[in-house]
């Protein structure tokens, strides 16, 4: 059965059963909950105050989870935006074939071409690595408008609009703790060897000479054994220290995910061993390594996006500002922040 119609069977198997705690569609909500929590308690001190309180990291926490909650909302929004969460990947590091994940096209169409070319088509081969890079433009793009917000609020010559940039500042802060949450929700997505490989639920119908298990073993790894013996001080514990790629936002995410496809084979051979077994400490030590690096992941691409933000122009011709002059004060950026036409 190709995977969408078996990603379909699930989720109508999920709303006929009123909400089961399994699923196969991406970590259960503890996983993603860890991820997006942990990610922001360990944020860097340079970024902005209201991102580092407890109730920032609690709603990033759920809004981890929305891209998830959201199934179901009908066939239009589900075939859209289904695929958004993973990326099939053959044992030769190609998507279906057709472009390896080191040399990924640039935009989602271009990929959905190449995809095209090898017989296979990007609603089919899911686009995990786009559903990252678009929302982590989102984060910076409102990021640069926040560092404007700010400035703008502070500056006593621009007083006669205090309230609007307050005010405006304030919507802000709020779209960006969701679009962290969303971006949460695909690097969290990403961290899970299930979620780039053809191999996503059991073996499959491919050459096995090793006999991995055909089973369904999506659900019960990232959910079910997830909720039953991960906890967030085990994956807190397994956190990398922060660190910058030095690279285009492309290379990071497909090295990330690169690296995740790396232990599709591992799990496996865990699952083989035994090692998914209730109680096997084992499967919990694998899914808290992966939940922790998803969680430093998300660290590392909030910081980066944040510094990238300050080079941002925003707005457009004539009224289009640089952030870095509204901040020293050189430009008033009302007009472009209210929109006079």
């Amino acid at each position: 059965m190709k995977r969408l119609a078996r990603l379909a069977a699930a989720v109508s198997a999920v709303a006929l059963t009123a909400l089961v705690p399994n699923s196969v569609l991406a970590w259960g909500s503890t996983g993603h909950r860890f991820i997006g929590e942990l990610a922001m308690k360990a944020l860097p001190a340079e970024l902005p105050a209201f991102l580092h309180t407890p109730q920032a990291a609690l709603d990033v926490g759920e809004y981890s989870r929305e891209p998830d909650r959201s199934k179901g909302a009908g066939r239009v929004h589900d075939a859209d935006r289904d695929p958004g969460h993973f990326l099939d990947l053959n044992d030769d590091g190609t998507v279906l074939g057709g472009p390896p994940l080191a040399a990924l096209p640039a935009t989602r169409a271009e990929f959905d071409a190449a995809v095209r070319k090898a017989g296979a088509d990007s609603w089919k081969s899911g686009y995990l690595p786009y559903s990252i890079i678009d929302r982590w433009e989102q984060l910076a793009r409102s990021m640069a408008y926040w560092r404007v917000l700010s400035a703008a609020e502070a500056n006593p010559a621009w007083s006669a609009h205090r309230a609007f940039f307050a005010a405006d500042r304030r919507r802000r802060e709020a779209q960006i703790l969701v679009t962290i949450g969303e971006l949460s929700h695909f690097v969290g997505d990403g961290s899970q060897p299930l979620h780039v490989t053809v191999h996503f639920n059991g073996w499959g119908d491919f050459p096995n000479p090793d006999g991995y298990t055909t089973a369904k073993i999506h659900g019960p790894f990232e959910s079910d054994l997830v909720q039953a013996q991960v906890t967030e001080a085990m994956v807190a514990a397994r956190m990398t220290p922060p660190r910058d790629c030095h690279c285009a936002l492309p290379k990071e995410v497909g090295d990330y995910l690169a690296a995740t496809g790396a232990l599709v084979v591992p799990l496996y051979k865990l699952e083989k061993a035994g090692g998914l077994a209730n109680g096997d400490p084992r499967g919990a030590a694998f899914a808290a390594d992966r939940i922790a690096v998803g969680a430093s992941e998300l660290r590392d691409l909030i910081a980066e996006a944040w510094r990238v933000s300050a080079a941002q122009t925003l707005g457009y011709k004539p009224n289009a500002v640089s952030v870095a002059d509204v901040v020293a004060g050189k430009t008033d950026p009302y007009a472009m922040l209210y929109g006079i036409d």
